[in-house]
């Protein structure tokens, strides 16, 4: 990546595209978010009542509790916010004047919301044919469920599967952190806009892209939905005592932190891993000889692994780990992140130009010939309407009537 200073919006790879963003909520507004990141000019399209993850970082219990909107702030960073009762037919009429000097339209009202607001695909292609409409939704547009409100937690991890895939023997299905699915398919939506944005700029034509949690979360369930198309599966998972295999578990270590071996050449890396634990004896080991044999005994060898593990701290571990080589996975708490030099290098965690949030979580799409967008506060509501809708041409008077009505 280029080490030369960060360029001017008007470097940035998608400068000169409008995106309207009439979505609620996380998954299909933070596309919005990695398209402002580089470069578009987003406008945030929110009712009198604001976009409701305004108040997430206090009304959920899910999320860790901070005077700073956090929140709001990852995911609406340079947008501006305009406030339009959508319910009212001068503020509809006010939409249609945006949409026609947009290229991308962002929206994941449910399909019957959409039909009463007039905010189908096949109304405003007639307001701007070349408009990428590019709709979100739970389980998808058409079907059964089409209607069924979806969040990341019932569409992406629960009815994919991905839940019952992470359950261990005995124990209840898994849970997610808050937003995990919406933020992976987040960048789906933003493929499937940037697909749509290469065909007008072949054919002049707008179009329909769009994406759903459900199929976001059997996608990143990949494998073992697959399988199950073949007839293939898996019990849970049995507890870490009993692991399918040792040299894929996790081990405690003094200090009360975790490592995670993660050793696919098992053949290549079982005397390195014999080794660095102290356990060179095993090597010739008749018991532990072949990888079945480790398999069929894994129970008996995670417990030595688990007694070894236990005599050092976290960090004399990932130390000596790293020196022989032996693949593993250091597994960091939320509060570790601020000091991780790698998330930094990665570009995960970036400089904001925001006194409350001075730092933020980049997006995960890396160019060697621009830098994103430095990330600033999200805009309170309605902050730049009169700014956004003079722009599309609407006149003080207009204006003035929105205000009244």
């Amino acid at each position: 990546m280029s080490d030369t200073a960060a360029p001017s919006d008007d470097a940035l790879p998608l400068a000169g595209v409008r995106v309207l963003d009439i979505s609620s909520f996380i998954a299909a507004p933070a596309a919005a978010t990695v398209m402002g990141d580089w470069g578009a000019d987003v406008i945030k399209v929110e009712g009198p009542d604001g976009d409701p993850n305004r108040q997430m970082v206090q009304g959920s219990v899910s999320y860790p509790k901070s005077p700073i909107n956090y929140a709001w702030h990852l995911d609406s960073r340079n947008k501006r916010s305009v406030m339009l009762d959508l319910k009212q037919p001068q503020a509809r009429a006010a939409l249609d004047r945006l949409i026609a000097v947009s290229d991308v339209l962002i929206c994941n009202f449910p399909p019957v919301v959409r039909e009463r607001l007039r905010l189908r695909y096949e109304d405003v292609k007639a307001v701007n044919p070349r408009l990428i409409y590019a709709s979100l939704t739970g389980y998808g547009e058409t079907g059964p469920d089409r209607d069924r409100p979806g969040f990341d937690a019932t569409a992406y991890f629960a009815r994919s599967g991905l839940f019952d895939a992470q359950r261990y023997e005995g124990a209840p299905p898994g849970t997610a952190v808050p937003a995990q699915g919406d933020r992976a398919t987040a960048m789906g939506l933003v493929s499937a806009i940037l697909m749509g944005l290469m065909r007008r700029a072949k054919t002049g034509q707008g179009s329909w892209v769009g994406t759903s949690l459900l199929a976001n979360g059997i996608w990143s369930c990949g494998v073992v939905a697959q399988a199950a198309l073949v007839g293939a599966f898996l019990p849970p998972r049995p507890p870490r005592e009993r692991p399918r295999s040792a040299l894929g578990n996790l081990y405690r270590t003094r200090d009360d932190r975790w490592i995670q071996l993660v050793i696919v050449r098992e053949d290549k890396l079982w005397p390195a891993l014999c080794r660095v634990l102290g356990l060179s004896v095993l090597e010739k080991d008749a018991r532990f000889a072949t990888v079945e044999a480790r398999r069929s005994r894994a129970a008996e060898l995670a417990a030595l692994f688990s007694d070894v593990f236990a005599t050092r701290d976290y960090v004399d571990w990932c130390a000596a780990l790293a020196a022989a080589d032996v693949t593993f996975g250091v597994i960091s708490r939320p509060q570790d992140l601020p000091d991780d030099e790698q998330a930094v290098h990665a570009g995960a965690i970036v400089a904001a130009d925001n006194p409350d949030m001075p730092r933020t979580i980049g997006n995960p799409i890396r160019l060697d010939f621009a830098q994103p967008r430095t990330a600033g506060p999200g805009p309170t509501l309605g902050q730049h309407t009169e700014e956004v809708l003079r722009e599309a041409g609407l006149s003080d008077a207009d204006i003035a009537a929105l205000r009244s009505g």
